[in-house]
């Protein structure tokens, strides 16, 4: 299963860039036949989502070594910031003016609105999220700044290219068949993003997880060859099922929470289905990364043996109030939202009729390269948490994770 899926990554792999090569060699040869009547203008469609590609990757790059060197303000501040970003996107999208870009502005004012009530109801969390963030990134392993610049590197590159493809789709007039092209391409690219990101995962995990049980070091470089080499098809499973399973989760969630106690038709079978995303929890949960860098274990074995050492700790109340992946998360809606102003605004300005396409690209590349960027305070998060429910009496570890549990166990009395 770890080879068969490892090939159906690379083999996707494969067929997504031979397509993306036939699209821009197709796409040139149409621009420049139609030259002087062409309805697609590449200086002003590429340059947009360009320079939303590279704003993405420095400001990935720049909030990692913010929540490094200042961890408790870059939690606050995230958000805060979030919020903000958000709304100003969507603000743009609703000043471009066509069908989609009104919906989609709509909901990210609405987004921005969730974020803000969501902020002020966790901000007594603060305090704890900050703490355990700021414990479990010390000390940095040798290796991870390079590792981090390279991830970032490869994607504003791989981000340029799917560009490039997208772009030569759009060329030719983007009928029926090109929008399938692109809907696969952008499938792919988002697979990619997040085995890209969680290869760090479970190599950083790895590395923390060391140091958390028995004070060893191991280099952040080999720790990621032996991923590539060992558990790669594990990585990709994981990086298939975990997105899903948050949706479904989230979801749940939401309904759970419209519904409340209503006995109405519509909500009758919220806690029916809340039960099914727990379920589903159980087989693939992000906390498993931890355990497959750890011991080699296959994703669905290593989802399930976490959970089990949580609820053997006494930390399922720990886990579903941890405020890091939401930090993780809006990190990386505040990256697509700052993408989409630039890339937007830049269409918006110079050919309004790009800028609905374009603002919608610039958010899911900002969103995923900067989902990369924040992946090692994650995986330092998830190491110290997964370390402590396996020997909750290591000599690693400080009163952070055990003082916060004594807090829950309280209130809950």
């Amino acid at each position: 299963m770890n080879k068969f899926f490892r090939n159906l990554f690379y083999f996707q792999f494969l067929l997504i860039n031979i397509l993306i090569t036939a699209l821009v060699i197709r796409g040139l040869v149409f621009v420049l036949s139609h030259q002087h009547h062409r309805h697609f203008d590449p200086e002003k469609w590429y340059l947009p989502l360009v320079a939303s590609t590279a704003t993405s990757a420095v400001a990935g790059l720049a909030w990692q070594l913010f929540t490094r060197w200042k961890p408790a303000r870059s939690v606050k501040a995230v958000f805060w910031v979030s919020p903000l970003l958000t709304c100003g996107a969507g603000v743009v999208l609703v000043a471009i003016g066509t069908g989609g870009s009104l919906a989609a502005g709509v909901m990210a004012v609405v987004f921005s609105v969730v974020q803000s009530l969501y902020a002020c109801w966790v901000s007594r969390r603060f305090d704890y999220a900050t703490r355990v963030v700021a414990a479990s990134v010390a000390p940095t392993p040798a290796g991870t700044a390079l590792l981090v610049v390279l991830s970032i590197f490869s994607s504003f590159v791989y981000s340029c290219f799917i560009v490039a493809g997208i772009g030569g789709a759009t060329a030719s007039g983007a009928g029926t068949l090109d929008t399938i092209f692109i809907l696969a391409i952008l499938v792919s690219l988002t697979w990619t993003m997040h085995v890209i990101k969680n290869v760090l995962l479970v190599a950083m995990s790895r590395v923390k997880h060391l140091q958390f049980t028995n004070g060893a070091n191991l280099n952040l470089i080999s720790a990621a060859g032996d991923t590539f080499r060992h558990v790669m098809g594990s990585v990709c499973l994981g990086s298939l099922i975990v997105p899903v399973v948050g949706i479904i989760r989230g979801s749940a969630r939401a309904v759970n929470l419209v519904g409340g106690d209503t006995d109405e038709f519509l909500f009758s079978c919220a806690s029916c289905y809340s039960g099914v995303a727990s379920r589903f929890v159980l087989y693939g949960n992000r906390w498993g990364f931890v355990q497959v860098g750890a011991y080699n274990k296959w994703f669905l074995q290593a989802s399930m043996d976490t959970w089990e050492s949580f609820k053997t700790a006494g930390m399922e109340t720990l886990i579903d109030s941890d405020l890091t992946s939401s930090f993780c998360f809006l990190s990386g809606v505040a990256g697509g939202a700052l993408s989409t102003l630039v890339g937007g605004s830049w269409a918006l300005v110079i050919q309004k009729d790009y800028a609905t396409e374009i603002s919608l690209y610039s958010f899911l590349i900002g969103y995923l390269t900067c989902r990369i960027a924040m992946v090692w305070p994650q995986a330092s998060v998830s190491a110290h948490y997964v370390a402590y429910a396996e020997n909750p009496l290591g000599n690693h570890f400080d009163s952070t994770v055990s003082g916060r549990i004594q807090e829950l166990q309280r209130s809950q009395v």
